[in-house]
């Protein structure tokens, strides 16, 4: 009893401290970009969407109709399923193992990392996990009896789920194994209860099967086809490792164990420990397997979840078998961990610090920047005239703003990041894909640091192929230049011509993060199409601190830019220059350029960090 009261006090202590941190961070954390489209998707309410069920689209709309236009209010659904979710584990597993075991399972799901942060942002998991614990504590009871309780509960279990991912198809083909896997199990399919509810389970995929059969399975096609390469690579391994972090490294070899001990035939665990450790061994492991063939270049860390959820019913049995100092240790690096990836997001959430981590690996992008870049097309729209219309060049730029300027219909160019993200088939039909041509004067905003560097120059010069011609542009650097954004006012019209494309630029040396003495050398290149450049100044921190020369020719420049520049100047396109820094303080600067065009054009290009000794 002073374990059970110790567990239960422990656990609904750390439920309300980590909800009220969750709550906070979420009303301060900008919209993600897939968060922004989902809201996107609530406006035009729909039964299915190109890129998921309507679930998350309808929780989304829910919360802003109830709290209004903030991102809080996006996300307020999710933080009250994701609260909801520790206690359901711990409902369940205290019905088959005792009270201890399930606070502690409950504590467990807010702890580790992956579970505990549910919420945070409007995302599918958190209605799919709530249905995978629904389901599989469904599937738990009626393997002791097949009554209508447990079947209902498995219906709207999978009910849940059919509205919320494509990929629960796998948590269903993973609870139909493990039951296959049981005598009882087996028992269990044989009564038509049972067969009642799935089916009522099938019948909540029908809006999704609908209008992938309207739309030619765009919306599979994606999921099972397109985004995956379905060949071997090496990254399934960095995959596992970043499972163990995010499960971190004792609590995911504890479930390891699990998995391990699941398979063999033992019968004197029991049925019900023996059907949740499956559920999470054929699903996690199912999971791994798959990181070696399936994408590599999305976000997939959250995949396995499912399974670590129906392990977590059963952990804290294993954990009992363990010395009280690795227990201690599992907890302690569990919370250690949870607190890491909160504090992750606070860092986040604070522009000071997204500044500091500017043009590192670990600069959040997809949640930077969009604030800033509403204040400045705010402003360029209150100088234009009325009737201008906003153009954004992909789905990321149009659903970031129209939730700053809480508009759900901006317009977008076909871009790869739209088909990359499987976001295009429903651009179309809310009739929101632009092909260029237009009738109005019109602000397109281009996002520069969505393509890659390498192929940024042949982006400029698709678009003048869309839209015609580029006037010059208003530059956004946002967080030195790791966000950056490019504003032309477009006439009504298409304007022929040759087009003049913004410039393309890169500091050779010195690397970024570089340690340099006071005085140092500065090299690299600039193009422009057309008009070529004309001047280089070299920036610190802002501030004039040199004019670059030339330099001479670079002609790997050509292959790196696809042979694409059609500056007159290549390739005499390299500069040079050497900077006097005597005059700042030891440390952290950055290091800039402001390039003019021959047309008399002005660009200040992105910055990157110099550490001065």
């Amino acid at each position: 009893m002073d374990e059970e009261q110790r567990a239960r006090q422990w656990f609904i202590a750390v439920w309300a401290i980590v909800t009220a941190v969750k709550i906070a961070i979420a009303a301060q954390l900008p919209l993600f970009v897939d968060e922004a489209f989902y809201w996107q998707e609530g406006r035009h309410l729909a039964a299915a969407y190109s890129d998921l069920p309507g679930l998350t689209a309808w929780l989304t709309r829910l919360g802003t109709e109830l709290a209004g236009h903030h991102v809080l209010a996006v996300r307020a659904p999710f933080l009250l399923m994701a609260a909801l979710l520790p206690w359901m584990v711990g409902r369940a597993a205290a019905h088959w193992f005792g009270a201890g075991v399930g606070w502690l399972a409950a504590l467990l799901t807010v702890v580790m990392p992956l579970s505990g942060t549910l919420g945070l942002l409007a995302l599918p998991d958190v209605p799919m996990a709530l249905a995978t614990v629904l389901c599989a504590d469904a599937g738990a009871r009626l393997l002791r009896e097949v009554d209508a309780m447990s079947a209902t509960e498995l219906a709207l279990g999978l009910m849940l789920g059919a509205l919320s991912h494509y990929r629960f198809i796998g948590v269903i083909g993973v609870g139909l194994l493990a039951l296959l896997w049981l005598p009882q199990g087996r028992k269990v399919l044989r009564d038509a209860r049972v067969w009642v509810a799935l089916a009522v389970g099938v019948l909540a995929w029908a809006p999704l099967l609908a209008w992938n059969l309207e739309y030619a399975d765009a919306g599979l096609r994606f999921q099972l086809l397109d985004r995956h390469p379905w060949r071997f690579h090496r990254d399934g391994f960095r995959f596992v490792a970043v499972q163990a972090a995010m499960a971190t490294p004792l609590l995911f070899w504890a479930m390891l164990v699990i998995c391990m001990r699941s398979l063999r035939s033992d019968q004197e665990a029991g049925t019900q420990w023996r059907y949740f450790a499956l559920l999470g061994a054929v699903s996690t492991l199912g999971f791994f397997a798959l990181g070696f063939f399936a994408d590599n270049e999305r976000v997939s860390f959250h995949w396995p979840l499912p399974g670590y959820l129906a392990l977590l019913f059963v952990t804290p049995l294993l954990l009992r078998e363990w010395s009280p100092g690795q227990r201690r240790a599992t907890w302690g690096i569990a919370a250690l961990g949870m607190m890491l990836m909160l504090g992750y997001y606070v860092a986040v959430s604070l522009p000071g610090l997204r500044s500091q981590v500017a043009g590192s690996k670990y600069y959040p992008e997809n949640f930077a920047g969009w604030d800033a870049l509403a204040v400045e097309v705010r402003a360029m729209r209150a100088a234009l005239p009325e009737g201008t219309v906003l153009l954004a060049d992909n789905f990321k730029t149009g659903a970031e703003l129209g939730f700053a300027l809480n508009d759900a219909d901006i317009p977008v160019l076909d871009h790869p990041l739209n088909r990359k993200h499987g976001r295009a088939p429903q651009l179309r039909l809310w009739g929101l894909e632009h092909a260029g041509p237009r009738d109005a004067p019109t602000l397109l905003v281009v996002g520069a640091t969505d393509v890659k560097f390498s192929a940024l120059l042949a982006h400029y010069q698709q678009l003048c192929d869309v839209v015609g011609a580029l006037p010059p542009a208003r530059v956004v650097n946002i967080d030195h230049g790791a966000r950056r954004f490019l504003l032309f006012v477009l006439p009504a019209g298409r304007t022929e011509g040759e087009c003049i494309t913004p410039v393309v630029a890169n500091i050779d040396v010195p690397q970024p993060g570089a340690s340099v003495e006071r005085r140092f050398s500065v090299g690299g290149w600039a193009v422009k199409d057309v008009v070529g450049v004309t001047k280089v100044e070299v920036l610190l921190d802002g501030r004039v601190v040199a004019v670059a020369s030339e330099a001479g020719a670079n002609e790997w420049l050509r292959g790196f830019l696809r042979n694409a520049s059609r500056d007159p100047r290549m390739p005499q396109v390299q500069f040079a220059a050497e900077v006097d820094a005597g005059g700042v303080p030891a440390g952290t600067h950055w290091l800039g350029l402001r390039v003019t065009g021959g047309d008399g054009s002005v660009e200040t290009w992105a910055e990157q960090p110099v550490d001065i000794r």
